[in-house]
């Protein structure tokens, strides 16, 4: 028998041939080995048998069917692993030849002996033996091959001397250099390790005595993204613990660092938080007795945290029968349990507690204590302050207001004096409307104040100032020292007025009171707004309602586009434009909601105008104030004026309020555009989708376009609809600014201009007619400035005249005109200018307002009235907006010139050389030009009527 770790226990052995020797060696493996043997006669036995494949094959070298090297070409076709031994009675060099150069693993040549058998039984053993330890060394290769080329991991094989021998792919990212200039270099000199090259270099070395060494290195901080990577080294021997190779693998863990990073940065944070705020948390075990106390426990009750542990259990703080502790285990959590406790010093405290079953270091309840004593105060007088705002709803008038604001004031701030002043703007005072008997106790009759900023009650509503003062005695602007008045609070209306209320004791206005008084003030301040702008708040409410779509499908924007295109085109109002643009963005589900909103007269809050698609009350569900910081995009355009994109509404959703609504509606993108043009804003487009990533390069790119079509269309109807009101708004202003052209040549030629009029000539400039007191001095004053192309003079007369001024830089009347209004007058002395600006009623003025002082770094509203059109304005407006830019510019230079005085002050030869056009061409213009004006004239249906 052989010894039991013999290959040939656990092998399967197939025998071919039928030759004696055959028998034998099949009795020899049975009866000494537990190998399984399987015996065959021919070779389509054999190739049966290999069906299921066994460990060898031993055939001899001459079958019935084939001989020997046909066999094994036969069975090598198939696999070259499986050990075949040819075997011959009697041994010939050239039958081994072939054999051995046909594939056979060995050649026994048997010879009838039993020492022919024993070889043969030593070389079977041999070769599985062999054929073993190759098939290991192959699986070994692949599972190395399978490790090399992990994508995960950065795999480098070292000479023993540490020389790159072969790097994978990933390895090859971080070396920053093809493979083959990598080769061949010492591991810890490649430039991904050029400031850890000495800690690599001992890594290595490491690794050449213990067989085993990792660290965690950095790489260079000069490459675009450097990485932490963490290696392991590791030495690869031969059969004689003779290192053959090295072989280092490395992770890229620069994510797991920073997490790292980002858990000890949580955790100090934690800590931070639990120590400064001021919610109190306690643990308890099960009878009461605490195991942790919060270090910030003597923010509510005064007591360090030694204190709370000496005074026994959590009964004796917070009180008995505290919560239901069956109901608690039932639910796990008790919310908002309401209970009063005393401090330190005495103080009782209403607090809000939540209790919760835990397990933390032997504790099983958790309290986390809420104090809410101010808020109690605070629900108490908002109580009251609810029954005031309700009488605020039927007030009538200002003095209504008034009387409510100091009936209830006693109840509210819980001080006996009050007054409301009223603001009288024709005389500019401050007239007491209503005072509380301990007011007129205590100070007498209020008198009436000139709003000039001297006393308390005229800085306040001045300066727009709330003051509270601990004693109204110790401030030099009090307007009666003989008052009994000590504590007192003087807050501004608004425009309307100012609140007073006060007490006969010092300092009496803590935080609380201060906060109602100014809650009581605001009430009162939005119930005086809302008896003077009641009808525009039931716009406002109203536009609040309505619904908007979103757009989905994007393969069909510029179709929208188009339609929204020609839509605008035919638009007559701007209702029209609004009402369109969201029904076409999302028309067949292209988005699934957009909307239109505008800025209110405040600038407060932006209000939805129009909208379509799945709005599902969204619009409904908050407010929009416009705001840049962790609000609706819509909100965020509306304070910036730029475009707002959220690519995934889900992200950040703890951190804005907004993303939980719109996800509920399955809004998963946000796109909000500014509608801006000429730097005049007409409001906000706002379009939502309803997967991530909607609006991608080109589809905001088209829809940012689309915003400035919209914003243009708007203004182009709001001038259509200037030249047809009758009523409109004139502003006056006086300038200040060294940068207005017309002020800087009147200052730099210390003369008076007034503007004439200017028409638009080309891109880089205007022409602007203006009349002066002396040519000459306006002529070299205008020809130093940079801002004026050239000087012409139209007309003079005794050192006055009309001069034609080409100004580079764009010019006021244009903006102006481009939104609907008219600048009707400029007059530039040395040192101001005025201007006068008239705003038809379908125009904001606010806007027009904005824009001028947008325009100019100092400049004041000197006067605002409503004037009307008349018939002439209308006709001549109406004619002139017939002529082109060229007939105009003819025109205007024809009548500055004197060309239609009688006699005619310049001829058509001068007016042409003017103009740099030729006598026909200037008569032409003069000819079309009349026919034009006596067209608007006489064909308008009411010709006039000549009366004797």
């Amino acid at each position: 028998m052989i010894p039991t770790d013999s290959v040939l226990n656990s092998t399967r052995v197939l025998l071919a041939g039928t030759t004696e020797w055959v028998g034998t060696f099949e009795e020899k493996l049975r009866t000494q080995t537990e190998a399984s043997v399987l015996t065959v006669n021919t070779a389509q036995g054999v190739h049966e048998a290999l069906k299921e494949p066994p460990d060898c094959l031993v055939t001899e070298y001459a079958l019935e069917e084939t001989s020997g090297t046909d066999l094994l070409s036969a069975i090598r076709a198939e696999t070259m692993t499986l050990p075949i031994i040819i075997c011959t009675a009697d041994g010939d060099e050239a039958v081994a030849s072939e054999a051995v150069s046909a594939g056979a693993t060995d050649y026994v040549p048997i010879g009838g002996s039993v020492y022919g058998i024993e070889e043969l039984f030593e070389r079977t053993e041999r070769a599985i033996r062999s054929a073993r330890r190759a098939t290991t060394r192959r699986e070994r290769a692949k599972q190395f091959d399978a490790v090399f080329h992990d994508t995960r991991t950065a795999t480098w094989v070292l000479e023993p001397d540490g020389s790159v021998a072969r790097l994978n792919q990933t390895a090859r990212g971080m070396a920053e250099a093809d493979a083959v200039n990598v080769v061949g270099k010492l591991f810890s000199t490649l430039s991904c390790w050029q400031e850890s090259g000495d800690d690599i270099e001992s890594l290595v070395e490491n690794a050449r005595e213990g067989g085993f060494a990792s660290a965690v290195v950095s790489q260079p901080s000069r490459l675009e993204d450097p990485r932490v990577v963490e290696l392991s080294v590791r030495t690869v021997e031969n059969e004689r613990n003779e290192i053959v190779s090295i072989v280092v693998e490395g992770v890229d863990i620069t994510d797991r660092v920073g997490l790292e990073r980002d858990l000890r940065r949580s955790e100090e944070l934690h800590r931070v938080t639990l120590n400064n705020m001021t919610d109190t948390v306690l643990i308890t075990d099960e009878n009461g007795e605490f195991t942790y106390v919060c270090p910030n426990v003597h923010f509510i009750f005064g007591y360090t945290a030694e204190e709370i542990r000496e005074q026994g259990t959590i009964e004796d703080l917070l009180g008995s029968d505290l919560f239901d502790r069956q109901k608690l285990a039932k639910k796990g959590v008790l919310k908002n349990i309401e209970c009063t406790a005393t401090d330190k010093a005495g103080r009782e405290h209403t607090l809000l507690v939540n209790v919760r079953e835990v397990s933390i270091q032997g504790g099983t309840l958790l309290y986390s204590c809420r104090d809410v004593t101010k808020r109690k105060q605070r629900e108490e007088a908002l109580a009251t302050l609810q029954g005031t705002a309700r009488d605020f709803l039927y007030a009538g008038t200002h003095r209504e207001i008034a009387r409510h604001v100091v009936a209830d004031a006693s109840s509210v701030l819980d001080v006996e004096a009050s007054a409301v002043y009223l603001f009288d703007a024709d005389t500019n005072d401050l007239r007491p409307a209503a005072q509380s008997a301990a007011m007129e106790e205590l100070n007498g009759p209020l008198p009436t104040v000139h709003a000039d900023g001297e006393t308390l009650p005229s800085h306040s509503f001045v300066a727009d100032e709330a003051l509270f003062l601990a004693d109204v005695h110790d401030d030099e602007r009090l307007e009666n020292p003989a008052t009994d008045l000590r504590s007192a609070c003087y807050i501004p209306l608004g425009d309307h007025g100012v609140f007073v209320a006060g007490s006969p004791e010092i300092g009496v206005f803590d935080e609380v009171r201060r906060e109602l008084a100014d809650l009581l003030a605001a009430t009162a301040e939005a119930a005086l707004d809302r008896v003077n702008r009641e009808s525009r708040l039931r716009e406002q409410d109203r536009t609040l309602k309505r619904r908007n779509d979103q757009l989905t499908d994007l393969n069909r924007v510029n179709e929208t586009i188009r339609e929204i295109d020609q839509a605008i085109v035919q638009a007559e109002t701007r209702s029209e434009i609004n009402h369109a643009v969201p029904e076409l963005l999302t028309a067949d589900d292209r988005f699934s909601f957009a909307w239109i909103g505008t800025v209110d007269p405040d600038g407060d809050d932006l209000e939805p105008q129009t909208w379509a698609g799945n709005e599902q009350g969204y619009l409904d569900s908050r407010s929009f104030p416009a705001e840049s910081s962790e609000t609706e995009p819509a909100s965020r355009t509306a304070a910036t004026g730029t475009v707002t994109a959220v690519d995934n509404v889900a992200k950040g959703l703890r951190e804005e309020p907004w993303r939980s609504d719109a996800l509920a509606r399955d809004y998963l993108s946000v796109l909000s555009l500014p509608l801006v043009y000429n730097d005049l804003t007409h409001g906000v487009l706002t379009v939502y989708a309803d997967s991530r990533n909607a609006f991608d390069g080109t589809t905001r790119d088209v829809l940012v376009e689309l915003g400035e079509t919209i914003a243009a269309a708007i203004s182009a109807i709001e001038r259509k609809n200037a030249l047809l009101t009758t009523s409109m708004t004139r502003l006056e202003f006086t300038v200040n600014d060294p940068g207005f052209v017309l002020s800087r040549i009147a200052h730099d030629a210390d003369c008076r201009l007034s503007y004439r009029g200017g028409i638009q000539q080309t891109a880089e400039g205007s022409y602007v007619f203006v009349a002066v007191e002396d040519v000459d001095a306006v002529t070299e004053a205008a020809g130093d400035l940079v801002g004026v192309e050239t000087v012409q003079q139209i007309s003079t007369d005794n050192g006055e005249g009309i001069l034609r001024l080409e100004v580079t830089a764009p010019f006021i009347a244009l903006d102006l005109a481009d939104h609907g209004a008219v600048f009707r007058e400029a007059t530039a002395e040395p040192s101001e200018t005025t201007i006068v600006i008239n705003v038809p009623e379908t125009v904001d003025f606010r806007a027009i307002s904005r824009l001028i002082q947008e325009a100019f770094n100092d400049v004041k509203l000197r006067a605002k009235r409503t004037v009307n059109r008349t018939p002439e304005d209308s006709s001549s407006t109406g004619a002139l907006g017939e002529l082109t830019n060229r007939q105009l510019e003819v025109v205007q230079t024809a009548y500055y010139s004197g060309f239609f005085e009688s006699p005619r002050e310049s001829t058509g030869q001068d007016v042409a050389a003017a103009l740099d056009i030729s006598p026909t061409a200037f008569y032409n213009h003069i000819r079309t030009v009349h026919n034009k004006l006596f067209t608007a004239l006489f064909d308008d249906g009411s010709p006039p009527v000549a009366t004797a």
